[in-house]
């Protein structure tokens, strides 16, 4: 293929940027149609989102002249972009080396918001496509329970979820994602140094492996930053390094055959978010709440994340709903009516309102989740949420003909991998 230097630009008041065109030197020229242009097109990738230009929807047209010339309308995110030049310098390249082409002009121009919100979709997907390989076996359900802020409980929601599934006899992952916030250690009542220790299947590698809690018939296993640094130690880390982080634990964990994988998300929509989304996109989202409308309001951009990461929302808990007094009346501190406020808005059901309980700040602070206590008003609520999950994320029974595949795979990668060597 003739390479192709960038052309500069030709500015014209307000109006599109053109290349000058570059002539081929084929002759004599074969037919040539609109496909044939598209399909080289696809050779052109925008390298920071990783897909090809057409099914990025960033051709706009294509428009193929007598005699051979060729004229692409390309879409660019921003008037700015900083790819414009290289991009421009590919579709000359790819298009003009297509049989019967002699001469291409290449008009940019800037996304309409609709262009750019189906491009970043299209990203989203396909970043999905290339996740990572991680440690969670792929009949566990991932359950990440979020919110757009902070002080509404996810941790609390989190711990006492994980802890009622292990209750009932389940193997229950819990991912402390919150890296620079972490809690899950002292609310689960876990402490420790983390351990690496060599992979089974792999020699060469070496896996962490999370910190055991028996609960009933069932465990916990926990993984935190708060059992690589002190409890009071600040982590002052950028949004990569907590992504990073994260994906450290999905990648490097020994979490076994478990059952459930509960990952406590830090507040918000950010790094640690989209990573996430890319990484375990199965995994489906929990988001938490409390009464008041500013809360709700905020919650349901977690729930939008979400569905634009093509996550399932499952549900949506109230928490810190009322307080009930001792001699019974009940009194509603911080307003009511936003959960199912929150419900009809993002289209997900309502599962399970929390009550505000002393039971669960002491069951915290002490490494006791109040989902253990049954008998109280936070045990019997926090046993509803359990039954929700359980009938609307049931463990997934690895009988089905696509996970017997996904086993034999499996089993088949362990043989035929390069044996270690000796000594």
């Amino acid at each position: 293929m003739p390479k192709v230097p960038e052309q500069a630009d030709q500015r014209h008041g307000d109006g599109p940027v053109r290349d000058r065109p570059y002539h081929s030197s084929m002759d004599p020229l074969p037919p040539l149609d609109e496909a044939a242009v598209r399909d080289a097109l696809r050779g052109v990738v925008d390298p920071e989102l990783g897909d090809n230009i057409v099914d990025l929807g960033m051709v706009d047209g294509v428009e193929v002249r007598p005699g051979g010339g060729v004229m692409v309308r390309v879409a660019l995110t921003t008037p700015s972009c900083p790819l414009r030049g290289q991009i421009k310098a590919e579709v000359m390249a790819r298009v003009g080396a297509v049989p019967g082409v002699s001469a291409v002009d290449v008009v940019t121009s800037t996304m309409a918001p609709g262009q750019k919100a189906a491009l970043m979709a299209r990203a989203r997907w396909k970043a999905q496509e290339r996740a990572p390989k991680t440690t969670v076996p792929a009949r566990a359900r991932v359950i990440a329970v979020s919110s757009g802020k902070g002080g509404v409980g996810k941790s609390s929601v989190s711990v006492n979820l994980a802890a009622g599934l292990a209750a009932r006899g389940y193997i229950v992952g819990v991912l402390d994602a919150d890296i620079a916030g972490f809690s899950v250690p002292r609310m689960l009542g876990v402490s420790g140094q983390l351990e690496a220790t060599r992979d089974a299947d792999d020699p060469e590698r070496k896996l962490i492996r999370p910190l055991v809690r028996p609960i009933g018939s069932g465990e916990v296993r926990v993984v935190s930053m708060g059992f690589l640094a002190g409890e009071d130690d600040a982590v002052m880390w950028r949004g990569l390094m907590l992504n990073r982080a994260v994906q450290h634990f999905l990648e490097d964990v020994a979490w076994g055959d478990i059952d459930y994988l509960v990952v406590d998300m830090p507040p918000g929509t950010g790094d640690i978010q989209m990573g996430l989304a890319r990484m375990l996109p199965s995994a489906e989202v929990l988001v938490v709440t409390t009464p008041g409308q500013t809360a709700q309001k905020v919650a349901a951009r977690a729930a939008t994340m979400a569905r634009k990461s093509y996550l399932r929302v499952v549900g949506v808990v109230e928490n810190m709903s009322a307080f009930m007094c001792s001699h019974g009346e009940r009194y509603e501190l911080f307003g009511h009516g936003g959960d199912l406020r929150l419900a009809r808005e993002i289209g997900a059901p309502l599962l399970a309102s929390l009550p505000l309980e002393p039971a669960v700040a002491r069951g915290g602070d002490i490494g006791e989740p109040a989902a253990l206590e049954r008998d109280s008003q936070a045990g019997i609520a926090f046993a509803g949420l359990v039954e929700a999950i359980l009938e609307r994320c049931p463990v997934l029974q690895m009988t089905s003909c696509s996970a017997r595949v996904l086993e034999a795979l499996g089993a088949l990668e362990r043989a035929t991998a390069p044996a270690a060597p000796a000594g």
